[in-house]
């Protein structure tokens, strides 16, 4: 009973960190993360899919295997974050209400971003 909900909440997860590579804000690698881990516990098969992705495995990989990011990544991750959300804010929107709301969203994925684990290269 338990491996059929962990499939439904990996690929939940999947889903918000595939809308998470175009969408400012919304954090890619902790959701891939989180859909691994639900995988690996739930389907060997879609945990191997997911790893074996070309786009998507890539960022579990990268992670698990250095335990983190780079600075760099985490600066240029943060910049093109910001930037879309400037970007969307700006030329866009119009209500202010949703601007702010979206500049709170920047603020947590900044946050999220911030507490990923740096590794030196």
């Amino acid at each position: 009973m338990l491996k059929p909900v962990l499939i439904i909440l990996g690929t939940l997860s999947l889903i918000l960190g595939i809308i998470g590579i175009v969408v400012p804000g919304l954090p890619t690698t902790p959701f891939l993360l989180l859909t691994a881990g639900l995988y690996a516990r739930s389907s060997e098969k879609l945990y191997n899919t997911l790893i074996s992705n070309k786009v998507l495995g890539s960022y579990i990989i990268k992670y698990r295997a250095n335990k983190g990011i780079t600075i760099k990544t985490k600066i240029y991750s943060i910049s093109i974050m910001w930037i879309m959300i400037s970007i969307s804010a700006f030329a866009f929107i119009d209500n202010i209400y949703v601007r702010i709301t979206l500049f709170i969203i920047g603020g947590i994925g900044t946050i999220v971003m911030s507490g990923i684990p740096t590794i030196k290269k």
